[in-house]
This record gives structure tokens, sequence and C-alpha cells, in this order.
């Protein structure tokens, strides 16, 4: 028998099952993987807090994961190719990654890196591939400077090495705390908070082509639409509303569209974390039964890192 986290409520964290569950033998197109790692995200409680349409009751959490493939359906093969028992992979986007075992689609699992530590692997592909979306609806070009608001989070901290990668130049918002992994990977920080906008002004030295806002305030928001003339090159993914009022864009892992783009950039994103291009900075690491207090540590709001889940 596996464990696995399950919300039988709708709610929070503290009203979650760790369940006794029987793993499923893989089918025709599936992996079964022993978790070694488990991804910690913000979307894991926040998708169920309250119902949803299409989604019912119980829900297996999570959404990636590191581990060692136990056994392959028949004629299978992962998305990277081949695929054996002992091998170690990556899985995302998948369900039920809180857990000491699970079955998923092969479609979704790929060969891990060496050098990716389990917990960093089981961290890269949800921020990687939202930072990898954000990048590509803006269309940031070589040469030019983006402004990227919450540039010390997970999501911001990909797109500062993904950006770099692309040749473009960032000026990343942040607390003063948070300006030396800003600078870290790349980017030159900026305290928010009143004159934001000057003072991005002052450290651009020239035009902001596009914004990046993975943090949803009104200040965010308002800067961006001050500093970036053409609507279609600012991005959110928390501020939905405004984005529908003011006429930018809103991306989701949830819009059929992201779910297609995110799922074609996986490979890449491993490629390049394989080669060292792209890091996972981790803040701490939890037991998995201690699930509830991993993601009250993410919930508030400064972790400094990522957060892996360890069965």
């Amino acid at each position: 028998m596996a464990r696995q986290w399950m919300a039988t409520n709708w709610g929070g964290p503290e009203d979650w099952e760790f369940a006794e569950v029987k793993t499923p033998a893989p089918g025709a197109g599936e992996v079964t993987i022993r978790v070694t790692a488990a991804g910690v995200n913000p979307a894991d409680a926040k998708h169920v807090r309250a119902p949803r349409p299409g989604v019912t009751l119980p829900v297996p959490i999570g959404y990636e994961v590191a581990g060692v493939i136990s056994a392959l359906g028949p004629g299978t093969e992962i998305a990277s190719g081949g695929g054996a028992p002992g091998d170690e992979v990556v899985a995302f986007r998948i369900q039920g990654g809180y857990a000491t075992e699970v079955t998923v689609p092969a479609k979704d699992v790929f060969a891990k890196p060496p050098r990716l530590a389990d917990e960093e692997a089981a961290n890269l592909l949800l921020a990687g591939t939202t930072a990898a979306q954000m990048l590509h609806v803006t269309d940031v070009r070589a040469g030019e400077t983006i402004l990227v608001h919450g540039a010390s989070g997970a999501v911001g901290v990909s797109v500062l090495q993904q950006a770099a990668e692309l040749g473009a130049r960032v000026i990343g918002t942040a607390s003063e705390r948070s300006f030396d992994r800003v600078r870290r990977f790349g980017g030159l920080p900026v305290a928010y908070d009143p004159g934001l906008a000057e003072r991005v002004r002052e450290a651009a030295q020239g035009p902001i082509a596009a914004a990046l806002d993975t943090v949803g305030t009104a200040e965010a928001v308002d800067v961006s639409l001050e500093l970036v003339p053409d609507r279609l090159r600012i991005v959110t993914i928390v501020a939905a509303d405004r984005a529908e009022q003011e006429g930018f864009h809103a991306v989701f892992g949830a819009q059929p569209g992201s779910q297609a783009y995110r799922d074609s950039v996986r490979a890449r994103l491993l490629q390049l974390a394989g080669e060292g291009r792209l890091q996972v900075p981790i803040a701490r690491t939890y037991p998995l039964a201690q699930a509830p207090e991993a993601l009250a540590f993410l919930a508030e709001g400064h972790p400094g890192g990522k957060i892996a889940l360890l069965p």
C-alpha cells in the first residue's frame, strides 16, 4: 500500500487526509513511480479550497514529482524515450504527487538530469513552464529590458534565468531582503512600494519593452500599464480581473492553450537544468507526512526558495 494526501472536503490542508491507497498497476501508456520528492506549489492548496467546475472529491494533491520507475505498462515508453524500472524520472503535469507511489500517464514522465537533486527536479517544471509562457506571450527578445514583478519568487527566479537565456535584461521588484537573490540570477532589483515607476525608469535608462506580473497587486498592474505602451506585452498570472478590464494577457495553467504550451517546453527546461543553466533554489524540505506544515510555511509569503516533500 502507498500513502497519499487527499482533499476529502473543500478547504485548507489542515482538512486533508493522509490515506493508505492501493497504487493501480500501470496500463498501456502509464508508468508507476516510487516518489522520492514532491514539489510544493501554491496551486496545490488553492485548487481545492472551494468547489470548482468539473472537479469532484476526493482530490489527490500534487502536480510534480521526482522519483524512480517501479513499473511500466505494456509497450510503454516515457516522454523522453525508453524507460525501465530503476530509472530516475521527473513527472509533470500529474495529479496525486503528494504520495509514496503514484501511477501516471507516461507522456508526462521524463528522464531526470543526473546533476539535479530530487528536490530540485520535483520543483522545476510548474514554475519553469509558467515563466516560459509569460516570456512567450509577451514576445521577449534579445537586447530588450523587461520588468518582472515578484522577481525573487519561484516563477520570478525562473523568469530571470530564462530571460537571460534569451539575451534580455531584467529589472525585478522585490523586498530589500531578497535583493541578493534577484542579483544572483541576473536581475537588477528595485524595491516595490510608492515611487516604483520612477525607480524602474531610473534603473532602466531606456524603454521597458514588457512587464511580467507574478504578484497581482494594484501597484504592479498600474506600474506595468504606465511603463509599457503595448498592452499585449503585459502579462499576469494573478490579476485576471484587471487583465480583462485593461486588455492585457492573463495566463493560467488550466487554460487549454496554456496547458499545451507549457507541456511543449518541459523537455527544453529539463535540458537547460541538466546543463546547469536553469537552477531551482530550495528553501526547505519536509517529510511527506508534514505536508500541511510545508504549505503553512509557503503561505507565509517569503520562503526564500522552493519547498519539497520527501517520502
